[in-house]
């Protein structure tokens, strides 16, 4: 347990360049503080010491706004970052050197018995407001970011965005831990390939019309001699998508007039 500690409280240097000194991180941190009452009540809790676990969990929830089942388990150089609404469910494991920031909720999805709450590997780094919830695995390495919520297996080195959460791979590229606002916009990217389809469709359906009203001239120059010639309905271009939200949501360069 003496190791963890020690670990728990060299990571903050590591990870936060806030931390000046050892007295200031010892007194305000109250993750560290979280981390420390929530080992000894886990060493009772191993040593078949009832209620006061719980009661120890009780309190360092009270005074850090942290709340760490006893029966977790957490691995050494875990670091939970500011800390203000983060639980930990009963059966939670976290693995070594992870990074948990504030309002992150480590759950379960029902009212199962045994194994209920997710396991992390090593090197876990958890977005704020994060949840992860059920009985899942998240392999080592994997980002999970900020307000998104996981309730699927997660594979090592991946990145996981949005509601329900949604996996983007990131293969061979190295990631600081604490650039966690640094992640792939998996919306836009589906939403920048869907307006160029509609564009190219906008084209073709445009090249057909064009297709159209010359049969129609050609029908029309032939009925001319006869007096049977009705006027053919007269063709819109089809309009682009230049909706103000779109505009904005994905940069005015692809709107360029230029382009069309």
């Amino acid at each position: 347990m003496f190791s963890s500690l020690v670990a728990d409280f060299r990571i903050i240097f590591e990870r936060d360049p806030a931390a000046r000194n050892w007295l200031e991180v010892l007194v305000c941190y109250p993750g560290l503080q979280a981390l420390f009452l929530y080992r000894l009540a886990h060493w009772l809790s191993k040593a078949g010491i009832p209620f006061f676990p719980r009661l120890i969990s009780h309190l360092a929830r009270f005074f850090t706004g942290i709340e760490i089942h006893p029966g977790a388990q957490i691995g050494k150089g875990v670091f939970i970052d500011h800390g203000m609404g983060v639980v930990i469910g009963e059966t939670a494991i976290i693995g070594d050197y992870s990074l948990i920031y504030q309002g992150v909720t480590l759950g379960g999805t029902g009212k199962e018995t045994g194994k209920r709450h997710p396991t992390l590997g090593e090197n876990v780094v958890i977005g704020g407001g994060a949840k992860v919830l059920g009985n899942i695995q998240i392999g080592n390495n994997v980002r999970i970011g900020a307000g998104s919520v996981v309730l699927r297996d997660v594979p090592s080195n991946c990145t996981v965005v949005g509601i329900p959460g949604r996996i983007v791979y990131r293969s061979g590229v190295k990631v600081n831990p604490l650039e966690h606002g640094n992640l792939p916009d998996s919306e836009a990217a589906v939403i920048r390939t869907l307006v160029d389809r509609i564009e190219s469709l906008e084209q073709e359906v445009k090249q057909l019309k064009q297709s159209q009203s010359e049969r129609q001239s050609l029908v029309a120059a032939v009925l001319s001699e006869s007096h049977e010639v009705e006027s053919c309905p007269q063709i819109k271009d089809s309009c682009l998508l230049r909706d103000k939200e779109i505009r904005e949501f994905l940069g005015e360069e692809l709107f360029d007039d230029s382009n069309y």
